[in-house]
């Protein structure tokens, strides 16, 4: 059992708000997932760059290695910014160019995200803890997505917490479990050349999403897609740098509610941790059908 939230801005005079309406909400869900929490935070991106967050176990690291690494191996130079046991910086390297470069040379840090838009924090621990240690109630942006792990599938790691970025700018979040992961993940790997740092089933629908939509499909298409090619049971929530989804499995066994107002749509595990957004009481809440996929944004 775990729980997954997320809200998705429409009115852009609320982006200043966005971690002070997300906390509550993922704190509601500590019951659910007391090994691990985390989220995946959209911002405006100004200068185009590839924002990177990496994870070192290490709570002393020394990241300048990895600046004094690019500048001698790529003519790159970095400012880094280090939160908690996270560090975040903005590059002009592809992504795939970069994750191989880090595998090779640093396979001790682990990427926690890469993209124009995301950001994506998470540590072992109840989500107000989490909460705390990455001042996310200050954060402002469009959306978030945010989860709370019981572990089922792998051990309580800061890496196996959720959400998973593999591709550019995708982020997820999923209740459920995965039968046919283990089969997709080396087809993924050896076909498609997509490097996954953990044993955790999110992680491969993750890429497998990231190969759907750099093959052209919408975000939309590809959960469309995923309902033929992923045995299992899920809910997923999944956002890009632009866009909102939600899906649950043909047989919808784990929960989810959605409510939308004109100012914002929101999702969770359970209503209670929607319960304190503003104008509630006034929005459209369903949950959503079997099979049916939901979307906001492109």
């Amino acid at each position: 059992m775990c729980g997954i939230v997320g809200i998705y801005l429409k009115n852009k005079d609320l982006h200043s708000n966005l971690g002070t309406l997300f906390c509550p909400m993922l704190n509601e869900m500590g019951d659910r997932g007391p090994d691990s929490s985390g989220f995946g935070i959209y911002r405006e991106n100004k200068n185009n760059k590839f924002k990177v967050t990496l994870y070192s176990p290490d709570k002393s690291y020394e990241w300048g290695r990895i600046n004094n690494q690019l500048e001698l191996d790529q003519n790159l130079s970095i400012e880094i910014k280090i939160i908690s046991t996270h560090a975040s910086f903005e590059i002009e390297m592809n992504p795939k160019k970069f994750r191989s470069w880090l595998a090779l040379n640093f396979p001790e840090i682990s990427i926690m995200s890469i993209g124009k838009s995301l950001e994506i924090y998470k540590e072992i621990g109840l989500p107000s803890d989490v909460i705390d240690q990455f001042d996310v109630s200050s954060m402002t942006g469009s959306h978030i997505i945010g989860h709370t792990r019981m572990a089922t599938e792998s051990a309580v790691t800061t890496q196996g917490a959720h959400p998973f970025n593999t591709g550019e700018d995708l982020c997820l979040v999923h209740n459920g479990s995965l039968s046919n992961h283990n089969d997709l993940k080396r087809w993924l790997s050896k076909e498609k050349g997509i490097l996954f740092q953990t044993e955790n089933d999110t992680e491969v629908a993750a890429g497998y999403l990231s190969y759907k939509m750099e093959e052209g499909l919408s975000l939309k298409e590809a959960l469309e897609e995923s309902l033929n090619d992923l045995d299992g049971f899920f809910t997923f929530t999944v956002g890009t740098k632009s866009g909102f989804a939600v899906l649950r499995d043909p047989i919808a066994c784990k929960p989810a509610v959605i409510a939308e107002t004109e100012n914002w749509v929101a999702m969770s595990s359970e209503y209670r941790a929607l319960a304190r957004l503003p104008e509630v009481s006034n929005a459209n809440v369903w949950e959503p059908k079997p099979g049916q996929v939901y979307s906001w944004g492109e």
